[in-house]
């Protein structure tokens, strides 16, 4: 008698330190529908990030480690860009619009010239998740995978960086990130909030100063600043 398969549950594949924290935070019957829902996607249809990339964010971040938040909507849809950060593309991948403007600001921001291609990754390595809160898309479809469960478990990733005991810097750009505010209730931490830097929203990010704001909330509490460019002089 064939034995039937286990049934995949997604956060079995979350690193296990995330695992740990997120789980008391999100529903495991909604977690199991989102699972069943993302391995028919990626069976049937062409969906980004790659499968081994969805928990790159949690992957490059230990929740120990993890000091910045900066919370995205979805991953790119085009092939080849998205690799499981917000915001971030891989080296070698034009670098996108909005990120053309954090960069812009970056540069206003700090006087430095910003990373050489799209890649933040070095920005992970310093403890900035860079989270969407959808982690998985539909090639060529934006918002593809919105409510089928992710925002359970990237809001129960806000939570439990909320019940850290160090300060987290949580960054909202753009008014669905703002709305994930009330998540952050320690006042230990600090909530910065800003338009989104895409070039269709023409107000409310160029000139919101994030980087040196971050760097301020980090070094008030004794922690290293981010060295957000290779320009930018070693702590």
């Amino acid at each position: 008698m064939t034995v039937p398969a286990k049934p995949v549950y997604l956060l079995d594949f979350m690193p296990d330190d995330w695992r740990e924290a997120v789980t008391p935070f999100v529903d495991a019957a909604v977690v199991a529908a989102l699972s069943s829902f993302v391995v028919e996607q990626y069976r049937s249809t062409a969906v980004y990030p790659r499968k081994q990339d969805i928990f790159a964010a949690y992957r490059l971040c230990p929740l120990a480690s993890t000091r910045v938040l900066i919370l995205g909507q979805d991953p790119y849809i085009k092939p080849g860009q998205a690799h499981g950060l917000s915001f971030s593309v891989p080296p070698g991948v034009a670098v996108p619009p909005s990120l053309l403007n954090v960069y812009r600001e970056m540069r206003d921001d700090l006087g430095v010239e910003p990373p050489p291609s799209g890649d933040l990754t070095a920005w992970s390595r310093q403890g900035v998740m860079l989270l969407n809160a959808v982690l998985t898309v539909r090639a060529g479809t934006p918002n593809s995978h919105k409510s089928q469960g992710w925002e359970n478990v990237t809001d129960a990733t806000i939570r439990a960086l909320n019940a850290k005991a160090e300060r987290v810097v949580f960054v909202l750009w753009g008014a669905a990130a703002k709305a994930k505010a009330p998540l952050v209730t320690n006042d230990r931490h600090v909530v910065l909030r800003a338009g989104h830097p895409s070039p269709m929203n023409p107000t409310g990010f160029l000139g919101s100063r994030p980087f040196s704001r971050i760097n301020a909330a980090l070094t008030a509490t004794g922690t290293l600043p981010v060295r957000w460019s290779p320009a930018m002089p070693r702590h």
